[in-house]
């Protein structure tokens, strides 16, 4: 087999590979971890409309959270979010991270715990 056709080959199993896992390429620096509860007051918006979109959901605990001081048992602080305009880049954030499996499903149709990792410009988000 000639060098270049072996050079072809683990090229193309190194990209291969991390199109399966775009969480790790997109990243950037891990600035805070937190845990929240999201309950029935997460699920609908101030003027009680019903949300759709799980980064809907995320972002409304944290309005919650921060600037209603609506909180459920075990939600933890972040410091990041406690800015309303970080909490309106959220949905930019996520688009560029990840929701876990079926956690998108599940925020928006149940009450349940996530796992937020906040990176310097994603959100990875996992169902606990």
């Amino acid at each position: 087999m000639k060098l270049s056709s072996i050079l072809l080959a683990l090229a193309t199993f190194a990209v291969a590979g991390l199109s399966f896992n775009p969480p790790a390429l997109a990243q950037g620096r891990l600035l805070e971890v937190y845990v929240a509860y999201l309950g029935p007051d997460d699920h609908y918006n101030s003027r009680g409309t019903r949300l759709s979109e799980p980064w809907q959901v995320v972002r409304q605990d944290r309005a919650n959270f921060h600037r209603f001081g609506i909180r459920d048992r075990g939600d933890e602080d972040d410091r990041f979010f406690a800015s309303a305009a970080n909490r309106a880049r959220m949905e930019r954030m996520i688009l560029n991270g990840y929701i876990e499996g079926d956690a998108g499903w599940r925020i928006v149709n149940d009450n349940c715990w996530v796992r937020v990792e906040i990176y310097s410009d994603s959100v990875h988000i996992k169902v606990k």
